[in-house]
């Protein structure tokens, strides 16, 4: 018979619940520049920064171009080849909504514009967001182009 040593927390078990979390804010993501500092690291992206860069990467990010996840990303730049409208618009803007909904979980998405610039064959995209576990509001100007 194996006889278990138990700490001093351990004692009351089954009258204290033990509630454990990290504490809210703390995102970090590497910074996709890749710039190194004086240190030969890398520098980091933190909280809002960390995630409003994996908002921007998820809405530049077309479906089926991550492996094993075939609808992760807005599918944005499939779009940019269409007749500019202002159901086109709102298609894109919805996209974008959903993606954010399904695949980012630290963002609330408040508003979301788009529009199309037919001289530069560019969309310009303004995404309000509101940091879940902070409660700040971020917003993310990005714009799109087309490739030929």
């Amino acid at each position: 018979m194996s006889v278990r040593a138990l700490s001093i927390e351990d004692t009351n078990l089954n009258k204290v619940a033990k509630i454990t979390a990290t504490s809210p804010g703390k995102y970090s993501d590497i910074d996709l520049s890749f710039v190194k500092r004086k240190d030969g690291d890398i520098f980091k992206k933190r909280d809002a920064n960390a995630v409003k860069q994996a908002v921007k990467n998820l809405i530049m990010t077309n479906q089926f171009e991550k492996p094993f996840m075939p609808y992760f990303g807005a599918n944005i730049q499939d779009l940019l080849f269409e007749l500019s409208n202002d159901f086109l618009s709102h298609n894109i803007e919805t996209q974008i909504v959903r993606a954010i909904e399904n695949y980012e979980p630290r963002a609330r998405v408040l508003n979301v514009s788009s529009s199309f610039n037919d001289i530069s064959n560019t969309l310009d995209v303004s995404i309000t967001f509101q940091i879940i576990s902070t409660d700040e509001i971020v917003v993310l100007e990005t714009q799109i182009s087309r490739l030929r």
